[in-house]
């Protein structure tokens, strides 16, 4: 077989699948018509037009719904820029807060326990205590 026979050869194949393609498309092409065509003679146009009206209108709701989510996002993210430095010199403050507290606590756990090994009756025990101390108890609620 020759190159120019080669050549000729594939021209025929090629043209003989263009040619098989275009006779498959035909069926299908009348296939999805008449299916087309049967489904519209199924739903009343009126129902179509009612359905594409209230389609549009929940679209509507959703860019208005879209754009007042977006105006908020915007609004938040304002505010946290507004916030933020606040929040972190006040974590700081906490912070620093609770290390003193630690710190004094710590102190004063030490200091009663001098105390109680110099003078063992000088500070009251748990039932004297709960018995003199009349203040409201702040963890449980009223």
């Amino acid at each position: 077989m020759t190159s120019l026979d080669f050549g000729v050869y594939a021209l025929t194949a090629y043209h003989n699948k263009k040619v098989m393609e275009e006779l498959e498309k035909g069926p299908i092409k009348s296939a999805s018509e008449e299916i087309s065509s049967e489904a519209r003679t199924l739903i009343d146009s009126r129902d179509l037009d009612s359905l594409k009206q209230l389609q549009l209108l929940i679209l509507g709701r959703l860019q208005d719904s879209n754009a007042v989510l977006s105006h908020f996002n915007d609004y938040s993210e304002h505010c946290f820029g507004d916030v933020s430095a606040d929040f972190s010199r006040n974590t700081r403050l906490l912070r620093t807060m609770k290390s003193d507290l630690d710190y004094i606590f710590q102190k004063l756990r030490s200091m009663k326990a001098k105390i109680l090994g110099t003078f063992p009756d000088a500070l009251p025990d748990e039932a004297t205590i709960q018995a003199l101390d009349h203040r409201p108890d702040l963890e449980m609620p009223q």
